[in-house]
């Protein structure tokens, strides 16, 4: 359990691989957001999971850094499974200690 607490980062395999020119991007690792990639974006929005909100975070938390265009374009199911890391994130420890982990 520590170990899921303690996490910093998280790899996402993608449904649908983005297409950037000639390569096909096929998982994204979501790194934890510090506190100022988190600026112009209420917190609450976030943790509901609202499109705009992620638009705007996720291009500063990805790897391979994911554009507002590619993240607008991508299958819902992976913008999900990215919004449920972020989220995941942003619990506190004392939250997460009784929230069912993978």
């Amino acid at each position: 359990m520590t170990e899921q607490i303690n996490k910093t980062s998280e790899v996402i395999e993608l449904d649908q691989p983005i297409k950037r020119g000639d390569t096909e991007i096929t998982s994204v690792t979501i790194r934890k957001p510090k506190s100022g990639e988190l600026r112009g974006v209420r917190l609450q929005v976030l943790l509901e999971m609202d499109v705009n909100s992620m638009t705007e975070v996720l291009p500063r938390i990805t790897v391979p850094t994911l554009t507002k265009d590619e993240i607008g374009v991508m299958e819902p199911g992976d913008l999900l499974n990215m919004s449920i890391a972020v989220v995941n994130f942003l619990l506190p420890k004392s939250m997460q200690n009784n929230y069912p982990q993978d």
